[in-house]
């Protein structure tokens, strides 16, 4: 597990630091003058900032008044903002270390503050020839809190998954290929006391996944079909939750290529579904959650060239379902919904898919959330809405009515893939649906997975979003089986 930030129990001389209060009282420690905690009072008070920056000519204090509603969603969000904010202006003083005291009277504030100030800070230098000169200043993180270790590991482990979820969703498809993916997964599972099984092509094949098997045909490149596992023998639930991940390393839009311009340029991040289904096992595994987890990753590119699946072509689906493909550009559904049809073999208590799925859904609601649907009942919906306005991954839940489903009737098959020009991420999810058997959400993350231009502590380009809605949904379901 790599951890981002660090406890520690004293502040050393000369250490840079940001202090977080609910009243000036609390700085006396560390400002032992009054006429020092006044200042600080009444210079924030006129200026209005959300931090002040003291000269202490060795170091700089960051006092940081937190005044909000405590534990409200709108609070959270504001600490996590806040330390974004404040790594900003520790780069921007070169500072290499940063130490978070956390003064305030619950203790939960600094906890939030160190997950902005790391989210925040994060790069993709990879592919630099000298990284170390875009590299930021601002290396190490501690801690200094009444918090308990528990939920700083909890902390640290869904950073971990969502930077590591960035980094895959960063990767271009040169190095992220299907089997470097599944690799990868792999060289992860071994690490974290993951089970992980790859399908290769033959057993594939052998399965008759039609949708990811024609999708597959214009690449190079192998298609494969991962399967994680976390299975504590403590697990809470006595069917497991499947989590299905859209694994698209790169799509062109196959036959029906897409425009380049704002279309293709950004398309590696067709996998990002499948990264937050990575990056959630992950820091699943880290925290040893007990639940009883499974993550599913069918993953190929799409491509026109090879023997490329084309428009007007019928391709027979894993469960025997036949599909008319009106548009290749459509590919996410049909490898979705081969793993969808598969789960069913798990008896799942619950499946989670997330996809890039539809423009529709980033149209929609655009970078603010993830479009939602499903047929799962309210108590499984009420849990996700909790979560989600937490960590700030907000759900916007559309309509699920039988009508959309009647929009993807073909004349020659089941089912065609696409269903027209209105409600296009319904009817994506009502595609997907007809592979299901068991209560099913399904979120297009298609909005929020890429920016371009950063966001508070959202990066620009790759924000593995997902990763964490989706951990603290297994925490609360943790705590809930208890």
């Amino acid at each position: 597990m790599r951890t981002f930030v660090r406890r520690k129990s004293t502040l050393d001389a000369g250490e840079d630091a940001i202090l977080l209060f609910d009243n000036t009282s609390q700085l006396e420690f560390y400002l032992p003058e009054q006429k020092d905690r006044d200042h600080v009072a009444t210079a924030i008070s006129d200026s209005g900032k959300k931090y002040l920056t003291l000269d202490r000519r060795v170091n700089y204090l960051f006092p940081a008044q937190i005044s909000a509603e405590k534990n409200h969603p709108k609070t959270l969000e504001f600490w996590r903002c806040l330390g974004d904010d404040l790594q900003e202006e520790l780069n921007r003083q070169k500072v290499k270390s940063i130490t978070v005291i956390d003064l305030t009277e619950d203790q939960t504030a600094g906890l939030y503050v160190a997950e902005g100030i790391v989210l925040g800070n994060y790069q993709f230098l990879k592919y630099f020839t000298n990284p170390e000169k875009k590299q930021r200043s601002l290396r190490d993180f501690h801690l200094i809190s009444r918090c308990t270790d528990d939920s700083l590991l909890q902390l640290n482990a869904a950073l971990d998954g969502t930077l590591r979820a960035r980094d895959l969703s960063n990767e271009p498809l040169s190095t992220l290929t299907a089997p470097r993916y599944a690799e990868i997964m792999k060289e992860w599972g071994t690490e974290l006391g993951l089970k992980v099984t790859v399908l290769e092509k033959k057993q594939i094949e052998s399965l008759k996944m039609g949708g990811l098997l024609a999708v597959n045909r214009g690449s190079i490149d192998p298609p494969t079909f991962t399967i994680m596992e976390w299975a504590p023998q403590e697990a809470v639930n006595s069917k497991p939750i499947v989590l299905v991940g859209k694994g698209v390393v790169y799509d062109t839009g196959g036959l029906s290529l897409k425009p380049t311009a704002n279309s293709m340029d950004f398309m590696k991040v067709d996998m990002a579904g499948s990264a937050a289904v990575v990056g959630a096992m992950v820091a699943i595994a880290e925290s040893n959650v007990p639940v009883h987890v499974i993550g599913l990753v069918p993953a190929t590119d799409n491509r026109p060239g090879q023997n490329a699946y084309a428009p007007g072509d019928v391709i027979t689906m894993y469960d025997g379902t036949t599909v008319e493909v009106l548009n290749t550009d459509a590919e996410g559904r049909l490898i979705m919904a081969d793993a969808l049809a598969y789960a069913k073999k798990f008896d799942p208590e619950l499946v989670i898919d997330l996809a890039t799925l539809t423009g529709s859904a980033a149209a929609a609601i655009g970078k603010y959330g993830i479009v939602a649907m499903g047929n799962a009942d309210e108590t499984v919906w009420n849990e996700l809405h909790s979560t989600a306005d937490e960590v700030h991954e907000r759900l916007a839940r559309l309509p699920f009515w039988s009508e959309y489903r009647n929009l993807l009737d073909s004349d020659i098959a089941d089912l065609k893939n696409i269903g027209g020009p209105e409600g296009g991420a319904i009817t994506a999810g009502k595609f997907l649906e007809h592979f299901t058997d068991y209560p099913y959400v399904h979120f297009d993350i298609a909005g929020p997975s890429w920016l371009k231009k950063k966001d508070h502590y959202r990066t620009k380009n790759a924000t593995g979003v997902g990763v964490r809605i989706l951990f603290h949904y297994f925490m609360q379901r943790a705590r809930k089986g208890e």
